[in-house]
């Protein structure tokens, strides 16, 4: 019921290629009960062939009177929500509709989508994730961590590949706002495994931290 629970963690994997302009079949579950932690699944198929899955762990939602000393989320400003240079990303084919381009918005405090290695963003989602509806602040957060992987990459995109197939989000509360703020780094190992992880902000302070494994291969 609304108003007692948040999300606390959304884990989404991406098992296969998700087509795109034909219709999928969404099914959701909730798959542990609780009374002060739940957590909910749902899987996306192109008829047969499972595409995505996700799993949402939710915490209660209650006031909780915390110590002065308590060991809150550090908090790195990034200037007003929407500040920083405005750029549109240029690399995809013709003149069609792509959702980096068109569907959200990108502010950056520091770094550039064109310069290698980490970066401080702000994202703004332009567009509902369901028609007529919208978008919830968990929607919102989930659009531009996505983003990690890509706007921090520091290998060479002509000689290298680094592709996510999953993203995790860890929220401390539930999300306000537009605009959500990324500080964004990504690491490599040797073996083809690699990590993108973003700390996460509002207008109003922190909101978590999300993490996206990579895969790294040379083209």
């Amino acid at each position: 019921r609304d108003g007692e629970w948040q999300v606390a963690r959304l884990t989404i994997e991406l098992t296969r290629p998700v087509p795109v302009a034909r219709p999928l079949a969404l099914a959701a579950q909730l798959e542990r009960p609780g009374r002060k932690g739940s957590l909910m699944a749902a899987v996306l198929r192109d008829a047969d062939t499972e595409v995505a899955r996700v799993r949402a762990l939710r915490i209660r939602r209650a006031p909780v009177d915390l110590p002065v000393d308590a060991n809150l989320a550090p908090d790195q400003p990034m200037g007003e929500p929407g500040s920083g240079r405005v750029e549109r990303v240029t690399f995809s084919p013709g003149e069609q509709l792509a959702y980096h381009r068109d569907a959200c918005e990108h502010r950056f405090v520091e770094g550039s989508w064109m310069q290698p290695g980490p970066v401080a963003v702000w994202v703004r989602l332009l567009v509902p994730v369901v028609d007529g509806e919208v978008p919830t602040g968990l929607q919102r957060v989930a659009s531009a961590a996505d983003f990690g992987n890509g706007v921090s990459g520091s290998l060479p995109y002509d000689r290298f590949v680094y592709i996510n197939p999953d993203l995790t989000i860890h929220l401390l509360r539930p999300p306000v706002g537009d605009w959500v703020g990324m500080r964004t780094t990504s690491t490599y190992g040797s073996l083809g495994a690699g990590l993108a992880e973003s700390a996460l902000r509002a207008a109003d302070g922190p909101l978590g931290r999300s993490f996206q494994s990579l895969f790294v291969d040379e083209r």
